[in-house]
């Protein structure tokens, strides 16, 4: 896939190494510091946040854009609300 590519974003976190929930309230708190429309990219190795992202968007309003997953690198593109 080539999301990355074509995807831009305003901030890039960088989670690898973190485990469940880390890499999800280190983005609730970038995106608390981001103003609305504004693209945040988290990167981390943690599986366990594939469905972390995905119910978090659902229950935040903020949009999950797209997914991605290479090599046990977890990539999430989220705007915020």
């Amino acid at each position: 896939m080539e999301a990355e590519q074509n995807l831009a974003s305003d901030k890039q976190l960088d989670a690898c190494g973190l485990n469940c929930p880390l890499p999800l309230l280190k983005a609730k708190q970038a995106l608390n510091a981001m103003a609305p429309g504004l693209v945040l990219k988290v990167v981390c190795t943690d599986s366990g946040s594939v469905r972390d992202f995905q119910v978090f968007s659902g229950q935040s309003g903020h949009v999950l854009l797209d997914s991605q997953e290479d090599d046990g690198v977890y990539t999430y593109w989220l705007r915020k609300k």
